[in-house]
């Protein structure tokens, strides 16, 4: 049986922290809290579990502190948690019959992500997440002829499930290190440039959205996107735009999306336009379009309940009281996709 150290890194999460110890704790081998400056009681309830308990000044950068929670593991694997996460009974033994079946030739494990909280950047349900990590990678040559050493990662989809069950989400955290990220490097990932893209359409307010604008214009300027992060930005700048009551520079970035390949959030966004303009009939059109004609690159709930609602209501101001019967029944039964 492979061994497994848990690495987390913690900040102020005494009031969850103890629900997700108590779930795991016996399925490791060592646990490893990392905590990067908490004020409350977290440190005294991390003790109750271990004494591996390190101290990191928190600057801003979430991988750094990992990494140094990694540096201190010794097992064979290590496990990443965060202190909103829990494992039930049914997954605790799927976890023990893993560590008992875990191939050497296995780096990463991904476990099912499951959202029992605050719904938070996932358009899912559930989604796989690699969480489990060969602590000392072993290099092998393949292929007969023109060998090479293997680079990419043995990766095994598991059956585990974890139950994500956050208090409430952490946009605005999360904004400030996008900012500051960019501010210091110049650039993001193109990894991070699809999560902030993301983060900002759900969460973001407008002082959020005008600062994200004017980073996605910057990036639009000195880089050659994708279309696919060049619709999302335009998407994102043009509900900025909206709210802001900038109609000229509303339609100007709606139209570049719809142009191109129109997405469910731009067709929201129309949608909600011409609602507050009080043209219902147009404002229908987009949500239907939202709703059946597109797919969301950005917030799953872009052709759902709330659009769904939106479109009813205009049918309803239309004196189409049918059609507005059926999509609020629609709305009713609409829940998010099981998985991504």
């Amino acid at each position: 049986m492979v061994t497994v150290s848990l690495c987390m890194i913690v900040k102020n999460e005494e009031k969850v922290l103890n629900r997700c110890l108590s779930s795991m704790a016996d399925l490791m081998d060592e646990i490893i809290i990392v905590d990067t400056g908490s004020s409350d009681r977290t440190k005294e309830v991390a003790a109750k579990y271990t004494d591996k308990i390190y101290d990191f000044p928190w600057v801003d950068d979430f991988s750094l502190a990992r990494n140094f929670a990694f540096q201190h593991a010794v097992c064979d694997y290590i496990y990443s948690a965060d202190a909103d996460e829990v494992l039930d009974e049914t997954n605790r033994r799927r976890f023990l019959n893993l560590k008992s079946v875990l191939m050497s030739e296995v780096e990463i494990v991904q476990m099912w992500y499951v959202e029992k909280g605050t719904q938070t950047v996932l358009n899912a349900k559930k989604e796989y997440r690699p969480k489990l990590f060969k602590r000392l990678r072993t290099f092998q040559w393949v292929d007969p002829i023109h060998e090479t050493v293997r680079t990419e990662p043995v990766v095994f989809d598991s059956d585990v499930e974890i139950f994500h069950m956050p208090e409430g989400n952490h946009s605005t955290r999360d904004f400030q290190i996008f900012e500051l990220s960019f501010e210091t490097e110049g650039k993001l990932s193109k990894r991070l440039y699809e999560m902030y893209a993301r983060e900002l359409y759900k969460w973001g307010n407008t002082e959020n959205l005008s600062k994200g604008t004017k980073i996605f214009k910057t990036i639009m300027e000195q880089e050659e996107l994708s279309q696919e992060m060049f619709i999302d930005f335009c998407t994102v700048i043009a509900k900025t735009q909206r709210l802001l009551g900038n109609t000229s520079s509303f339609m100007k970035y709606a139209l570049k999306v719809v142009s191109m390949t129109p997405n469910s959030e731009i067709c929201k966004e129309l949608g909600d336009y011409y609602m507050q303009k009080e043209d219902y009939s147009e404002a229908a059109l987009w949500y239907y379009n939202a709703i059946h004609e597109t797919e969301s690159t950005l917030d799953i709930h872009s052709q759902g309940k709330a659009t769904m609602v939106a479109l009813s209501d205009c049918y309803e101001k239309l004196g189409q009281g049918e059609l507005s019967a059926h999509y609020l029944t629609e709305a009713g039964a609409w829940s998010i996709p099981e998985e991504s």
